[in-house]
């Protein structure tokens, strides 16, 4: 009998946890009259991160300032391309930052324009991810074998001992290797890992082609013409490693830290032994939850609890509901992982990272 690449979640029988947290959160909205998308305050943000990248843009390729200010400017950029993935693209391919349907498809889309491709994001992380949380072989965010290692079920091998300390040297890389080669890749294969990608229609080719070729154009292209091949990689560089480094360390920090659980399939059934909602909880954590501007900056992913368990609500309500969240969990004795500051959780990556290198 062939066994299915996505294992199946097995439901705990007489738990009413998942049932119960869904209807407390419901009542904190239902109660204050809120709608569970974005408001004001996140359209605003997204068009200041929006505004902030494209007159860097304008200004470093069509102005060309000197030298250490491009570069400082290339660096922003660096931190503007993560911040609107956080903040706008994210939210939007998730269905929650606006009511409506169009608002959400473009902020999904923005992704596009700075380099990868909507579609394969969707099935990586929206289908993928959220489904298979830090289960090694399907879970493709915790796949970057075999330079690091990153649950116990992969393979060791003998310079994985010394990952805690050369990761973050390619955790710079994540954004080049992205949107150069690892879409591609998934286009080409027609597939997220083990996992086959829904059969695109011909406009979704088209359009992973046109944004393709956008970005090649607006980045690449047209920057080497203007300033020149080495004034363009100089700048590429710093901005495609800062905003890497950034990316790679914001999701690397919700899920691969010390606590969290990376279960294992119950074989030959390809079962998962809790249900769904416990699997988020055991595999997820939050950190640095009380500091407003990292929440800010970050889209709320250091509110990763709250958005695993309820994906389709946006990023401004995790405060909130992440107190419904705790208070549901101390109820039914589950683990709720969290830490305190961001430094935290850098820590218990680091560590994590140097057990399994050894272990």
């Amino acid at each position: 009998m062939k066994i299915s690449p996505t294992p199946k979640f097995r439901n705990i029988k007489n738990s009413n946890f998942h049932q119960e947290l869904k209807k407390r959160v419901q009542e904190y909205f239902d109660h204050n009259k809120k709608k569970q998308t974005g408001n004001f305050s996140l359209y605003f943000k997204a068009g200041l991160f929006w505004a902030i990248y494209i007159a860097l843009y304008i200004h470093v390729v069509f102005y060309t300032p000197n030298a250490w200010l491009a570069i400082l400017e290339c660096l922003v950029m660096g931190g503007a391309t993560a911040a609107i993935g956080f903040n706008v693209m994210h939210d939007g391919s998730h269905g929650s930052f606006s009511s409506s349907k169009i608002l959400n498809k473009i902020a999904a889309s923005s992704v596009n324009a700075l380099g990868a491709s909507v579609i394969m994001w969707n099935n990586k992380h929206n289908i993928i991810h959220h489904t298979y949380t830090n289960i090694g072989g399907v879970d493709d965010d915790i796949e970057i074998q075999p330079l690091v290692r990153l649950c116990p079920s992969q393979k060791r091998y003998f310079f994985h001992r010394y990952q805690h300390i050369y990761v973050w040297l390619l955790y710079t890389q994540l954004y080049i290797i992205w949107v150069f080669a690892t879409d591609y890749i998934k286009y080409f294969r027609k597939k997220v890992g083990p996992v086959a990608i829904k059969k695109m229609s011909t406009w979704e080719h088209i359009s992973f082609w046109v944004a393709k070729l956008f970005f090649l154009f607006s980045m690449v292209a047209l920057p080497i013409y203007i300033v020149g091949f080495l004034s363009w990689l100089v700048g590429f560089l710093v901005l495609a490693m800062s905003a890497g480094f950034i990316l790679s360390t914001v999701f690397q920090l919700a899920h691969t830290v010390e606590h969290t659980d990376f279960p294992e399939p119950i074989m030959p059934e390809n079962d998962i032994e809790n249900e769904w909602a416990m699997h988020q909880l055991a595999t997820t954590a939050n950190f640095a939850t009380k500091n407003k501007l990292i929440s800010w900056l970050v889209g709320g992913l250091n509110f990763q609890v709250e958005h695993h368990l309820f994906p389709k609500i946006s990023h401004i309500h995790y405060p909130a509901i992440s107190k419904i969240v705790k208070k549901t969990c101390e109820d039914f004795n589950v683990k709720y992982i969290e830490f305190k500051h961001m430094r935290d959780a850098i820590i218990s990556h680091t560590l994590h990272l140097k057990k399994l290198g050894v272990v």
